[in-house]
């Protein structure tokens, strides 16, 4: 680490001890950074054959062998690989991320086969921690297919995208899911809701339509908006990911009453373009120029429907680390927190002048943690606390 992370760093841990960090209650922005919860000895991994080492997927980050000059193979992460269902490491994580101004985490969160998946992360960790109601948090249902994606041994000519666990779910785990969500997270203090409303994101909502058809996702939504009013609730505030599905399919959201939009990272609109081999590959400052240009196109596709959209932050791309040597993802070129706190700048105007003033100035930020998709906010041996830092100087002041 060189003396100017060193310096900020230290301001950043002097905030949190003296009480200067950024207030959850009292925030003018609310700073939500997702948090992949895979960096823990979650059991059900065995089920999946992989990461036998004891600590989730900080295996594929520490196995990882670098490719190209300008990629994320071999970067290591300050606080150590640190387990996070373990509430003491999450205290300190809670401690730095309000200090520099991130005031809600955005749990991924998961069902397969009839059972939970990945959940420690949260209940053991960050529900343990004796700061966690410093910070607000809320779930987004990652209602994803579970493939070979993170078999760092599995290229994609051996079948790495073929479905092992399938997200579909029925009535009576859908009915279970509610309930759980209601009974541990929703009754929280610090879960995030919007007028009162405990706000629920759901991932793949194209993916939740076409399980079993229209009528039967708008059943299973009745389902929950009634159990959330039996517990005391005004109602949910019903959460999409995804603005790219806006655009090319609003038609069939109206009758699924979606309350707002936001996106999970950058990729949203520039999939296509990332992957692209006749391009180059994108520049970070490049990438975050075309992503920032969706802004008005999502919010007119939610206004369209009655949703309101919220703006998304995103840090980097690069997953070579989840594919073995021998095959080369693209990835998007010279991430930095300087950029990265001029997309932050930018993004933090377009919601001064776009969020309806009866609505929270959220911005999702992918991410906390994401250190196999190039893309976390946690301090590295490369920038050191250097994103933390430019959030920081944008919000957190």
């Amino acid at each position: 680490m060189n003396v100017g992370h060193e310096i900020k760093a230290c301001a950043l841990c002097a905030a949190a001890v003296f009480g200067l960090a950024f207030s959850a209650e009292a925030a003018e922005y609310d700073v939500a950074a997702y948090v992949w919860p895979a960096y823990q000895p979650e059991p059900r991994w065995a089920e999946l054959g992989i990461f036998g080492d004891g600590k989730g997927e900080w295996q594929n980050l520490y196995e990882a062998k670098k490719r190209q000059e300008c990629d994320y193979q071999g970067v290591k992460p300050l606080w150590g690989y640190e387990d996070e269902s373990d509430p003491v490491a999450v205290a300190r994580k809670i401690d730095a991320a309000t200090a520099a101004g991130v005031n809600v985490f955005i749990y991924d969160w998961y069902w397969y086969g009839g059972r939970p998946f990945l959940e420690n992360a949260l209940d053991k960790g960050f529900l343990g921690a004796k700061n966690c109601e410093r910070m607000k948090f809320y779930v987004m249902w990652a209602n994803h297919d579970v493939t070979g994606l993170w078999n760092n041994k599995m290229s994609t000519k051996d079948g790495k995208n073929d479905v092992i666990w399938p997200a579909k779910v029925s009535d009576e785990d859908f009915n279970a899911i509610v309930d759980r969500w209601i009974k541990l997270y929703f009754s929280r203090p610090n879960y995030y809701k919007i007028d009162g409303n405990p706000v629920l994101s759901i991932y793949d909502i194209g993916g939740f339509v076409k399980w079993d058809g229209l009528d039967k996702a708008k059943s299973r939504l009745a389902y929950l908006r009634e159990r959330v009013k039996s517990a005391g609730f005004p109602g949910v505030h019903l959460q999409v990911v995804g603005g790219y599905f806006l655009v090319n399919a609003k038609d069939a959201l109206p009758e699924l009453g979606v309350d707002s939009f936001t996106s999970y990272s950058w990729n949203d609109g520039t999939w296509g373009q990332i992957n692209d081999k006749t391009r180059p590959e994108f520049t970070y400052s490049e990438w975050g120029e075309a992503a920032v240009k969706f802004h008005d196109r999502y919010m007119a596709g939610a206004k369209a429907i009655g949703a309101v959209y919220f703006p998304n932050l995103t840090v980097g791309w690069d997953t070579n680390a989840r594919y073995p040597e021998s095959e080369t993802r693209r990835i998007v070129r010279n991430a930095n927190p300087d950029d990265f706190a001029r997309f932050a700048r930018h993004v933090k105007s377009w919601a001064d002048a776009n969020i309806p003033a009866n609505m929270p100035k959220l911005i999702t930020v992918n991410s906390w943690n994401e250190w196999t998709e190039g893309t976390y906010l946690e301090p590295d041996d490369r920038f050191g606390y250097g994103y933390l830092n430019a959030l920081w100087n944008v919000f957190g002041r």
